[in-house]
């Protein structure tokens, strides 16, 4: 397949070499044309424009830095858009994207939106995740070439901006467990406790947490949060203790106070013998808004 690659920052230039070693013709184009030269020597075509580059693909894949920088640059295109698939894998906010896919649609062009879900250089290898939205039937079209890209591209809804939110909810509790554990490393280091000792013992315990998941997810999505265990009640005199025993060791109480704050407000307010997933509400969850008994 002819396919068009616009932005070749490092991404995109791991997503035009995973292309061109699949076997499909591949044109080009950056902003820097000197960025393009280890392409042009695995076998890619360089174009002078956007226009020129979206002429010579069937799809044109594009990655650049921003959804505003994408929009920018396919409406530079225009009507050489006309009949072509866009993949869009461009960061950027979900308003961006939604006003992309309605540019994009304006120009007679088909839009998917997708969303890396991991580095450059592991493009390409069969265990990297793609997030992609938009027209079910033209995921369905293209799902071999974007296995290419990575091994499991996952369709997740026909609004495009829902792989946008997908890869931010994916980062959001990437930096809450990375923070949780640093705060506790830190603890466990002044207390002499050596980290790596600590993830062999607590092995059992610390796997069993994204295996919860799936169940706070439904009690979430249900908007029923009370319980017979483990209530927001259980979970206050552990906070406590937590936070006293952070600062006599002089740990930073900052995140530990947050959490403590956040239960006990839900408990001032009625919900002792509620699930954690109540705090849910304080993020603003608005489909959680039913009071439970």
């Amino acid at each position: 397949m002819a396919i068009t690659v616009l932005g070749l920052g490092e991404m995109g230039s791991a997503l035009a070499s995973a292309l061109l070693g699949a076997g499909h013709e591949v044109t080009v184009w950056n902003r820097s044309a000197a960025k393009a030269q280890p392409i042009v020597e695995k076998g890619a075509r360089l174009a002078e424009s956007p226009a020129a580059a979206v002429a010579s693909g069937e799809v044109v894949i594009v990655n650049v830095k921003g959804g505003d920088v994408a929009a920018e640059i396919l409406d530079a295109a225009g009507p050489k858009l006309r009949g072509r698939t866009v993949i869009d894998v461009s960061d950027g906010l979900s308003e961006q994207v939604e006003a992309t896919a309605q540019l994009v649609a304006g120009h007679g062009a088909e839009y998917l939106h997708g969303q890396i879900m991991t580095i450059a250089p592991a493009i390409g290898s069969p265990d990297a995740v793609v997030f992609y939205s938009g027209p079910r039937e033209v995921f369905d079209r293209h799902e071999a070439t974007l296995r290419t890209l990575g091994g499991r591209p996952t369709y997740v809804a026909p609004t495009p901006s829902a792989s946008v939110l997908y890869g931010m909810a994916i980062h959001d509790i990437m930096w809450g467990l990375l923070n949780g554990f640093l705060h506790a490393a830190a603890l466990l280091g002044n207390a002499g406790i050596p980290v790596g000792e600590f993830t062999d013992h607590a092995e059992p315990s610390l796997s069993a947490l994204p295996s919860m998941l799936p169940m706070l997810a439904s009690e979430i999505d249900r908007a029923e949060f009370a319980i017979l265990f483990g209530a927001l009640q259980h979970h206050l005199p552990s906070l406590d203790d937590l936070v006293a025993e952070s600062r006599a060791r002089g740990i930073d109480v900052d995140l530990p106070s947050y959490t403590r704050k956040l239960v006990a407000e839900a408990i001032d307010n009625g919900h002792a013998k509620d699930s954690y997933t109540r705090l849910v509400q304080h993020f603003g969850n608005e489909s959680a808004t039913r009071t439970t008994q």
